[in-house]
């Protein structure tokens, strides 16, 4: 059966590639019907305080997922200053908001850290962390919302929603037996693909989703002040959740064309459509681009501090 793999997986790339040919197919399908003009308007009447506001949510976002990384150095235990943690942390996030967890998310962390010095298992423990971290917390605000009925169906659908707070439910369970596991198993090591992992604490676990929870909430708010008033903070913010969720199943970079598809289906019968892909550009400029700008310039700076000061290989503590 192995002379099939390389098949199998070409085939994988050429499944991949003619998705994206008509996923663009159909976001320049559809972009030929927007009103770009009103779209266009629409941007022109942010005041002032509301883009500062969503400026300030997005620093405070990005230092609060910076500290991803710090509670990964108490899990990896490795000894990287504070300040060089966030920067790399804060400089791969924006890499892989914009171009994909794998390439972002897990390819600059493993050439930063490893500039830093670090192993290759200790930067493993690290990126398991962070991802963890972030889906530990994405299900337990996502459950809350669904169990709290926050999140409905749009009435055109014809769906009546009920099954929502029982999936809202499973996932307040997974975080549960999440918890259980780092307090019954924590210590005990697990072996994944050459790698050596074990769960956190369970205060580390605590800490894990009071981050990545706090970080979606503030997500969620940003997008918010970017809506207009009559939407409630509850919607947007579980549709926000949604629409991450879609965009990593497509794997689409930035997940362009998922997250105002997702937008557009839940919220289009509230919101005026020129009104509702403004805020979504606005929260795109603030929360994508303006990040990844500045995340290129700390790159270059990073990688020439490593240059300049190259750190000797360190062993990693398992």
């Amino acid at each position: 059966m192995s002379h099939r793999r390389p098949w199998l997986r070409r085939l994988r790339q050429w499944a991949f590639y003619a998705f994206l040919a008509v996923v663009a197919y159909l976001l320049v399908r559809y972009a030929r019907s927007v009103d770009w003009a009103e779209v266009w308007k629409a941007l022109a009447a942010y005041d002032t305080a509301t883009l500062c506001a969503a400026v300030a949510l997005t620093l405070v976002s990005y230092l609060l997922y910076s500290c991803f990384d710090l509670g990964a150095r108490h899990y990896a235990h490795h000894a990287l200053p504070t300040p060089r943690v966030m920067a790399i942390s804060a400089v791969s996030y924006a890499f892989s908001l914009n171009l994909g967890a794998v390439v972002g998310g897990a390819g600059f962390r493993y050439r930063l850290y490893s500039h830093a010095g670090l192993g290759i298992g200790t930067i493993g423990r690290i990126v398991a962390f962070t991802v963890s971290t972030n889906w530990v917390g994405y299900l337990a605000l996502a459950g809350a919302l669904f169990v709290a009925g926050q999140v409905k169906a749009p009435p055109q659908w014809g769906l009546s929603g009920h099954g929502l707070p029982w999936i809202g439910a499973a996932m307040l369970v997974a975080v549960v037996v999440y918890g259980v596991a780092c307090h019954r198993m924590h210590g005990r090591m697990f072996h994944v693909r050459g790698h050596h992992f074990r769960l956190p604490s369970l205060p580390l676990a605590a800490l894990q989703l009071v981050l990545a929870a706090s970080n979606w909430a503030l997500m969620g708010w940003l997008v918010y002040v970017l809506m207009p008033a009559h939407v409630g903070y509850g919607a947007v913010l579980g549709t926000l959740l949604l629409a991450a969720v879609a965009s990593a199943m497509a794997h689409i970079p930035a997940g362009i064309g998922v997250l105002e598809a997702v937008f557009i289906a839940m919220l289009g019968y509230r919101i005026d459509e020129p009104t509702l892909l403004a805020g979504l550009l606005a929260y795109r400029a603030c929360y994508y681009l303006g990040p990844l700008l500045l995340a290129i310039g700390g790159y270059a700076v990073l990688e020439a501090v490593a240059r300049r000061n190259p750190a000797p290989a360190r062993g990693s503590v398992a």
